[in-house]
């Protein structure tokens, strides 16, 4: 017979958590926007391409200039007409039109008066069609624990656009922030796939430490090189939020750095948390030294791996910049000391910072919690969080009774 903690902690606990997160973000975004643009008349509609009134191909296949097409408007107030519109040949703006395709339009409306134009190609299908490929293939791969990856990074996504957003936007310090929810999503992710157990308990102590540890290093990294987050590239965009709002622009940098990491140092965490349990299972008589060497032989041979991949990460979204530099033939001490390079060095070396050092945490952490929950016997499945009551009588133990 189950012990009733074990429904409490298993579904009880989920949906009491689930009760007042849902009011927190309820509340969150029932605050109105303060609108920094006026944009009364003006929206973004869909439309296909009917007809190429003047095109503007070179002979050369190139594009110069503006395309003037008609457009069949399939959203917004004018849904249904045809409009004449222009579409340029920017590489930021406007698309190289043709008959069928469809588009996303900048639409003012005053009266009578209609004014469009072509803003890009109509990616909206595509974006949706290459996410749920890859939710679909997630969950066939991974099977069930693929679909509790499918939960948690769609909760994960959530989160920052209906949790870490508005709260930012209410003025409450991005850094703190960027914290409550990576501890928030790695607690529901975590939970989703390893249950309440003590693996999972340990992996997210061991994730929260190595993200608040990676901050504690870019803010050393900021107070000793100078470089704070009014140093980023469109910091004039920023400093519009700053003066009509509460926005605190400063601590951006830092909060997106602690949710880019939060995949790497998750990632550790629960390998190790995973193996560790899996090594104390198999032998329950092990000490404490014993297993912090051997968590520790693990841990090592996950640090070179994940460091590396948040450090070609955070090169590889500056690959631009470093073509620039190395084209433009710049000095080093230039490009060592610019902003641009600086904030690139300082995310990879700080988010690497927290992956290493999240590894003693999550260890030392598992060797406190792992003893306390020791198996009574090699073959038993690992215990939940209240393992006395949740953990099965062994037949054996029920004959040696009845026996005796």
């Amino acid at each position: 017979m189950s012990h009733p903690s074990k429904p409490l902690l298993r579904w009880g606990l989920p949906l009491i958590f689930t009760a007042f997160f849902l009011l927190f973000v309820l509340w969150l975004n029932s605050a109105g926007k303060i609108p920094l643009v006026s944009r009364a008349g003006q929206s973004f509609e869909t439309g296909v391409v009917t007809e190429i009134l003047q095109d503007n191909l070179q002979s050369d296949g190139t594009r110069s200039g503006e395309q003037r097409v008609l457009v069949k408007m399939t959203s917004g107030v004018r849904a249904g007409t045809e409009q004449v519109t222009t579409s340029s040949s920017g590489y930021l703006f406007g698309a190289g039109c043709t008959v069928g395709m469809k588009v996303i339009l900048i639409q003012s409306v005053a009266g009578d008066s209609t004014v469009t134009a072509v803003y890009s190609p109509d990616r909206g299908g595509v974006l949706l069609l290459f996410a749920g490929l890859y939710l679909l293939t997630l969950c066939l791969v991974g099977g069930r624990q693929g679909v509790k990856g499918a939960l948690g990074l769609a909760f994960t996504f959530l989160c920052i656009l209906f949790v870490y957003l508005p709260m930012v936007g209410r003025g409450w310090s991005p850094f703190w922030t960027a914290v409550f929810v990576c501890a928030v999503t790695t607690l529901v992710t975590l939970w989703l796939i390893g249950g309440p157990t003590p693996k999972t308990a340990v992996a997210v102590g061991g994730t929260v430490s190595g993200v608040v540890i990676a901050g504690a290093a870019a803010s050393l990294f900021s107070a000793a090189s100078g470089i704070t987050g009014w140093n980023v590239s469109d910091i004039e965009s920023l400093m519009t939020l700053a003066s009509a709002g509460d926005i605190q622009v400063g601590g951006l940098l830092f909060s997106g750095l602690l949710i880019s990491s939060l995949g790497a140092v998750m990632d550790v965490a629960m390998s190790i948390s995973s193996a560790i349990r899996e090594i104390y299972d198999q032998n329950p008589a092990l000490s404490r030294g014993a297993l912090f060497q051997a968590g520790m032989r693990v841990g090592r041979d996950l640090m070179g791996t994940d460091s590396n991949t948040l450090i070609l990460a955070f090169a590889g979204s500056s690959a631009s910049m470093l073509v620039l530099d190395y084209a433009y033939d710049l000095p080093l001490l230039q490009i060592i000391n610019s902003n641009n390079i600086g904030i690139a060095v300082m995310q990879g070396l700080s988010g690497s910072f927290g992956i290493v050092l999240a590894v003693p945490v999550t260890v030392l952490l598992a060797v406190a919690v792992y003893p306390r929950n020791r198996p009574r016997n090699h073959s038993q499945s690992p215990s939940t969080l209240f393992p006395a009551a949740c953990s099965p009588v062994h037949p054996q133990e029920k004959s040696g009774t009845k026996n005796a």
